[in-house]
């Protein structure tokens, strides 16, 4: 590498960082300035969402509990994406795949240990097939995969709404849920995921499950001839056929695999328990968008596996900050305009970038006319 080659790259990745910086600060002032709007003070906002997610006792085991499902589905997202395909449906897919998890982890029974790898798997599946409704409409029918993915969440609510009507499916015993309607049967203490303590914090094992698979998903997409040809496809779909990449058989297996992460991560949430998530039984809401945050945090982490472990991090503690802030006398719900505003900031510095590369591009042009 020349040393014009180093000082540009150097010089690049310098402004890169300033436009992230100067974002992010711009995020925080215009939160600061939202929340002195609305009659309250910025510092105590401020100190109540850094409780609720790290400072706290147990908070941040509680953070990285609900960061785990968040990053499962980026990763899916991540792959929908290398390969040119807009699935904005891992709401349903989350919730459907919890429904198969549901019902199968107590039909198929077994060993605790051996229950919980099914319920996984069960979750997996799920997943996959209410993805694989889109990606067959896709194939066979050329609907486009960003209306029926997300046509296809209001279906599965419905539908897993249904089997948690009916006792035969998924509604748990009238003695198992007292007063409480349309509620699954909880699980059993051998089928959840363990949870370590980790200095003080309990940590769901799904944590551990979301990173190691970050980890091979940045792998394979970087690194093996199949991430390779899928993003081929995603670039140029007639270039990728015309080196015999197929569109049939690698997009459909992109979709069901977001699906089948979206899934496992509705597993997860059942089995693993914590914020929000349950009580380890599917409940109505079951989901509380975990599925649409997700998708969120593919988008700021730009399709990277391994940058959308922070980013749902940051993600995750805002929603389990929130629940600190109402303490404050403001809003809990003033933290979704806040993460509104941090998705704004960490989208701009890319689009600046890249109008600043076209400029430079134009002027080296002229320069050479």
């Amino acid at each position: 590498m020349s040393a014009g080659t180093a000082h540009r790259q150097n010089s690049r990745l310098r402004e890169w960082i300033f436009f992230y910086i100067l974002s992010i600060i711009a995020a925080l002032v215009l939160s600061a300035i939202l929340v002195e709007a609305t009659g309250g003070d910025w510092r105590p906002v401020m100190n109540a969402l850094l409780d609720g997610s790290l400072r706290r006792p147990g908070r941040w085991g509680e953070t990285l509990g609900t960061a785990a499902p968040m990053l499962l589905v980026a990763l899916g997202t991540i792959i929908s994406s290398k390969a040119g395909l807009i699935n904005i449906g891992q709401e349903g897919q989350l919730f459907v795949g919890a429904a198969f998890a549901t019902y199968f982890g107590f039909l198929l029974g077994g060993p605790g240990p051996l229950n919980v790898v099914l319920i996984l798997i069960f979750g997996a599946v799920g997943g996959a097939a209410w993805a694989g409704v889109a990606a067959l409409l896709k194939f066979w029918r050329n609907v486009p995969e960003v209306l029926s993915t997300l046509l296809l969440v209001t279906v599965g609510g419905q539908l897993v709404a249904y089997g948690l009507s009916q006792p035969w499916l998924l509604l748990a015993p009238l003695a198992d849920r007292g007063n409480r309607n349309q509620v699954s049967t909880q699980l059993a203490d051998d089928n959840r995921l363990p949870r370590p303590e980790i200095f003080g914090n309990e940590v769901p094992s799904a944590v551990f499950i979301a990173i190691a698979l970050a980890a091979v998903v940045s792998v394979l997409l970087a690194r093996t001839t199949w991430g390779f040809r899928l993003r081929m496809l995603g670039r140029n779909p007639r270039a990728a056929q015309r080196s015999g990449v197929g569109q049939t058989r690698y997009g459909a297996a992109a979709l069901l695999l977001s699906g089948a992460f979206a899934g496992v991560a509705g597993a997860a949430m059942l089995a693993g328990g914590g914020f929000a998530f349950g009580n380890y039984q599917l409940v109505p809401g079951f989901s509380a968008n975990i599925g649409w945050t997700g998708l969120l945090v593919a988008l700021v982490a730009r399709e990277k596996a391994l940058v959308a472990i922070p980013v749902a991090f940051v993600f995750a503690s805002l929603r389990t900050g929130s629940s600190f802030v109402g303490a404050t006398g403001v809003e809990g719900r003033i933290t979704d305009v806040i993460q509104g505003f941090l998705v704004l900031a960490l989208l701009v510095p890319p689009a600046v970038m890249f109008l600043r590369e076209r400029q430079r591009a134009r002027a080296a042009a002229t320069e050479r006319v």
